[in-house]
């Protein structure tokens, strides 16, 4: 797959069954966060922001970025397994850098399980490094099927 052409472009309704079975496929999902529901949020909000990447028309990576002003965010990045190490989630996070940077957002924020150590390592060999911070949460609105 390598030599293969990778397209980045926003998030498309026809992409929507594709993108859950992906976040399901790589552990990005919880009970507590209904897939669905978290896509229909989002495209009220910065729907530009919803990446999706795609080899030969077939969807294989995504993320979700956000900006309110102060602080970037990014959410639901996830490439197939078994695609990893081809480069997709660095040109998926540059083109949201990009995006978030011509906002004028000074900074992006993203949180990882402490448990993810490869994908930990993967950030930080973009240049993130750990922030002396807590994070914090509250449900406002549960998220129950």
């Amino acid at each position: 797959m390598k030599d293969r052409h990778f397209e980045i472009r926003p998030y498309r309704e026809t992409d929507r069954a594709a993108v859950v079975e992906l976040w399901q496929t790589t552990g990005l999902t919880k009970p507590h966060n209904d897939p669905y529901k978290d896509i229909d949020r989002k495209l009220k909000v910065d729907p530009d922001l919803f990446l999706v990447g795609e080899v030969d028309g077939t969807l294989v990576a995504t993320a979700m970025a956000g900006y309110e002003g102060h602080r970037g965010w990014v959410n639901y990045l996830a490439v197939q397994p078994g695609l990893h190490g081809n480069g997709y989630g660095r040109q998926l996070m540059a083109r949201v850098e990009t995006l978030l940077k011509d906002r004028g957002c000074p900074k992006v924020n993203l949180q990882v399980r402490s448990t993810n150590a490869e994908v930990i390592a993967f950030y930080q060999a973009l240049g993130y490094v750990v922030d002396p911070a807590v994070s914090l949460g509250k449900r406002l609105i549960p998220d129950t099927r």
